[in-house]
């Protein structure tokens, strides 16, 4: 579904990513993990085409390096950002429209449907999302982001500062998203519960990947442990 080749990632002089080289085949989840300033986030931003960068993207057989952010996101790539970037002025409701904004024939049925998959957004459909929790704000950025029905969706640190019974809430709802025939990019600072849920991993230091292999195999290789699983 997508391939990422030879990418390279600049800010100013700065080369954050050094031609870096993955895949992503269809109802897979794959995880990069890393240290803190790996570039992580950076190469997310660049599949998306909001950081100037060079190589080739190659999303469904086009290759969409040079492709305007919008049509990334109309051709089927959705990001959740980290932070969660919500309207925190707008109603749940609300931010799930502006989530469908190319998709609004369907609201209603893909309305339904997220408040299936999270029934606590439904309890919270017209309450303002800034004074809704971590972990409810976190839903209703991955919901709006489904409201556009991605074929890849992108996912950047979804449980920073949630609690751990959130978390694994959250989690849970991941796992399941290839059931909806949804394949995942995840990026999360728990090398552990990625690993977990993931079918394959990228690990990703000084903008480099180092190491590739099944995310379990990665979970029982014993650098991967001491670096990143506190173990």
């Amino acid at each position: 579904m997508l391939s990422v080749k030879n990418l390279f990632v600049y800010y100013g002089i700065i080369k954050a990513i050094k031609g870096i080289s993955f895949f992503i085949k269809e109802h897979e989840i794959v995880t990069i993990i890393g240290s803190n300033g790996a570039g992580k986030t950076s190469t997310l931003k660049a599949i998306v085409n909001q950081v100037r960068s060079k190589g080739d993207v190659i999303f469904c057989n086009s290759n969409i390096s040079k492709t305007p952010t919008y049509k990334i996101i109309q051709r089927g790539i959705a990001l959740v950002p980290e932070g969660r970037h919500i309207f925190v002025n707008l109603s749940t409701e609300e931010n799930l429209k502006i989530g469908a904004y190319h998709n609004g024939k369907n609201f209603h049925m893909l309305k339904d449907k997220m408040y299936a998959l999270f029934p606590r957004l439904k309890e919270r459909a017209k309450q303002m999302a800034g004074t809704m929790s971590g972990g409810e704000q976190q839903m209703l950025a991955i919901a709006r982001a489904l409201m556009g029905e991605p074929k890849l969706l992108i996912l950047d640190e979804p449980s920073l500062g949630l609690a751990p019974k959130v978390i694994g809430e959250l989690f849970a709802i991941i796992k399941n998203l290839k059931n909806e025939g949804i394949t995942v990019l995840l990026v999360e600072q728990n090398a552990f519960l990625a690993l977990e849920i993931a079918h394959r991993a990228y690990v990703l230091e000084n903008g480099k990947i180092t190491l590739e292999d099944k995310a379990q195999t990665l979970l029982n290789n014993k650098d991967i442990k001491k670096l990143y699983l506190g173990a």
